[in-house]
């Protein structure tokens, strides 16, 4: 076998969360390319179904933070070789004015969502004795984004990363491994609204050594290697992948 083939996953099923557009939408792509049966499992069933129509993909309506309906969804596949926790939301708004509402979604879709997705679907590989599970945490789980205010955001890709190591932690032994990757500001239709404030945009790119935001494909890759046979030897890990900017 070639160290290309590694990367293959001819027969292999996987599911992204939030995949009907931006970063999740390049993922589903790319495990598609490389032989994947994928499912688009994403709260718009408007844009998913087109998401998934345009990559061969099949698509499944799911709201994360509802863990009756992450179970039922785990009960209906027969098998899952991969999954991606994709889904996620953020607030931008300062931390002494934020409402417990704006919180606790952000940690009902960036943290608790994550979860029950790692358990239920994490269930299905325990039983099989193999797997997959790649999460987009972020760069903001381990810098202080700034100058724009988030701590419910930086907070909750944090736990991503922890809970990363800790699911990798009881569950190498039986065949799942369990990574991360963490993005720095990426062209999606969210960070791009956001260099329209001036003081936003002079930072973030002043700030990454390459002077650019990245283009969601160029996440892609990076979670083909933690899904597929080339990170065999690779569990608790989360992948920065952020222009340079933790470097400083």
């Amino acid at each position: 076998m070639s160290i290309l083939d590694l990367f293959r996953l001819d027969g292999k099923t996987a599911l992204v969360t939030g995949a009907a557009q931006g970063i999740g939408f390049e993922i589903a792509r790319g495990l598609a390319e490389a032989g994947a049966k994928v499912i688009i499992a994403d709260l718009n069933p408007a844009t998913g179904e087109q998401a998934a129509s345009s990559i061969g993909a099949s698509f499944e309506p799911l709201n994360v933070t509802d863990s009756g309906a992450v179970r039922a969804l785990a009960a209906r596949l027969e098998a899952l070789d991969v999954l991606v926790n994709n889904a996620g939301i953020v607030r931008n708004v300062p931390s002494e004015d934020i409402s417990d509402a704006d919180w606790e979604v952000v940690m009902s879709v960036n943290v608790n969502g994550l979860f029950w997705c790692c358990r239920e679907f994490g269930r299905k590989m325990l039983d099989a004795g193999t797997g997959s599970i790649v999460s987009t945490a972020s760069m903001s789980g381990l810098i202080s984004n700034h100058p724009q205010p988030q701590a419910g955001y930086n907070a909750s890709k944090a736990a991503v990363i922890h809970l990363t190591r800790s699911l990798a932690g009881e569950w190498a032994g039986r065949g799942v491994r369990v990574n991360a990757v963490a993005p720095g500001y990426t062209a999606t239709p969210m960070t791009i609204l956001g260099l329209e404030t001036p003081e936003w945009r002079e930072t973030w790119l002043k700030e990454t050594p390459m002077g650019r935001l990245a283009e969601p494909a160029e996440i892609a890759p990076a979670v083909l290697y933690l899904a597929s046979e080339a990170s065999s030897f690779v569990t608790g890990h989360t992948l920065v992948v952020d222009g340079g900017y933790t470097v400083w």
